[in-house]
């Protein structure tokens, strides 16, 4: 039903001019002008202006639309901005002849001055005796605008499964990025202090006995293996903040500048008063106070430096298991490893796991199979992430891979609460979903039961509550495969 906005103009057009305009409709080239003037009588002639709402999502579909003028945009409220649908001059929509459509799937507006031509359905009958080939345009139509929806459905749903990797690679890269920058941070201003610092140990003039000691006594501290034996199990941050406090008041007894930031250093090293009482055997008080305050910054640009190898390291990781997950710079068909491609999605989303407990039951020495690989792991991410929206991101999430015949067969467990029995043929049915409106398209699994049969395989469910299993069955042959 078309909105009140959608208004007969004042001053009706003449049949033979909306005649005229209805040769410029595709999908009507070739009517005679006969049964061009009969649309035009018994069609009603509506005009809108930009801007205004022609129909509502959910309204009762009763006209076929001719747009002879303007263009109209459908949209889904709770779809987010991209438009389900973009009719423009000189195209036919609506509802059509053998069309199963009961209401529109979004809300109609008006982009610039409209005009149209709607016939109601009520004349459908009349028409296709009038004009026997509307029958054979109208399916044409259908058979299109089939295609041209589930595609931009399609990529709707591709962009949305885009846009959770990039938020869990950005939120898994932020970490360790973030560790190498404080790292580097630390390194500087550990390295900019003991540049100002070298004058000072240079003119202490140390004897060849006193640095000897000094290296004996350092080798000694930093090949300590582990902390030292706490009294109380489970004490480490109190027996921590006891020996940096002894520390800290052994330090400032023999005036040792920046207590602040050598004791916490020294602390982290297990490092006691006993230790620095060692030192008073062939350092004096000053000597001491500058050769620690050299050695913290030491052991701070030391661990600094390891977290950036670690952080750096881990970046290296991600990357790699993207690399693995798209399988950029590689053949479309390759030779699968299945149990790294379960893997790398893993890495992919990592970022909603930290609740999750996961098991791996891969069976060792398994064959790789011939297979698009990139597609393959979409099919895991589609599994997984249902997995994951039933566990609401806490519970038990089992991953197996073994061998079944002559097929590789991959379960994905999920300790969810189940799906319903009567919806469990459903759930691979295009645009079908049990999430609330917004939060998913209904093509995820249906998009993975179309990657499965592209590879010659089986995808099928098993459920029950607390205990959910998806099963891939692929086949191990290249040529049963292709």
């Amino acid at each position: 039903m078309f909105s009140p906005a959608v208004a007969t103009p004042p001053a009706p057009t003449p049949v033979e001019e909306i005649a005229a305009a209805l040769e410029r409709i595709s999908p009507l080239h070739g009517l005679s002008l006969d049964e061009r003037l009969w649309l035009a009588r018994h069609g009603r002639e509506v005009v809108s202006n930009a801007g205004d709402v022609l129909f509502e999502e959910g309204a009762p579909a009763e006209h076929m639309v001719l747009i002879l003028k303007g263009e109209i945009h459908v949209r889904r409220q709770h779809g987010g901005p991209m438009a389900l649908f973009i009719g423009r001059a000189g195209q036919m929509t609506g509802l059509l002849p053998f069309s199963r459509m009961v209401s529109y799937g979004g809300q109609g507006f008006a982009i610039s001055p409209v005009w149209c031509l709607l016939v109601h359905r009520s004349e459908f009958p009349e028409m296709l005796k009038a004009i026997p080939s509307m029958a054979q345009r109208s399916v044409a139509v259908l058979l299109d605008r089939a295609r041209e929806v589930t595609r931009i459905e399609q990529q709707a749903e591709k962009l949305a499964a885009l846009g959770k990797l990039a938020g869990n690679l950005a939120h898994e890269l932020n970490n360790p990025a973030s560790a190498a920058q404080r790292a580097a941070s630390t390194l500087m201003e550990a390295l900019q202090a003991n540049r100002a610092n070298r004058f000072k140990l240079v003119k202490l003039s140390l004897n060849e006995k006193q640095i000897r000691s000094m290296v004996a006594w350092e080798e000694k501290v930093l090949t300590r293996a582990v902390p030292l034996p706490r009294p109380v199990p489970g004490s480490g941050a109190l027996d921590y903040i006891s020996r940096e406090e002894s520390l800290r008041t052994w330090l400032a007894e023999i005036g040792c500048e920046d207590v602040w930031e050598i004791a916490p250093q020294l602390a982290e090293q297990c490092i006691t008063t006993a230790d620095l009482d060692e030192l008073r055997a062939f350092l004096s008080t000053t000597e001491i106070s500058i050769s620690l305050q050299f050695f913290a910054r030491y052991l701070r640009s030391t661990h600094a430096a390891e977290t950036l190898v670690n952080s750096t390291a881990r970046i290296f990781d991600l990357i790699d298991a993207v690399k693995d997950y798209s399988n950029m710079d590689r053949a479309p068909i390759l030779e699968v490893d299945v149990p790294a491609g379960l893997d790398a999605t893993l890495v992919m989303l990592r970022s909603r796991m930290n609740r999750v407990k996961i098991e791996r039951d891969y069976e060792p020495g398994l064959p790789r199979i011939s297979a698009y690989g990139g597609e393959l792991n979409q099919v895991w991410t589609a599994l997984i992430e249902n997995a994951l929206d039933a566990l609401g991101n806490e519970g038990l999430l089992r991953i197996a891979c073994r061998l079944e015949a002559d097929m590789l067969l991959v379960e994905i467990w999920d300790t969810g609460p189940g799906i319903p029995p009567e919806l469990q043929e459903r759930i691979f049915e295009p645009f079908f979903t049990t999430k609330a409106p917004g939060r998913g398209l209904g093509l995820g699994l249906d998009y993975a039961m179309r990657i499965v049969r592209k590879h010659r395989g089986h995808l099928s469910v098993k459920s029950q509550p607390g205990s959910t299993c998806f099963r891939v069955r692929l086949p191990l042959d290249q040529l049963q495969a292709y």
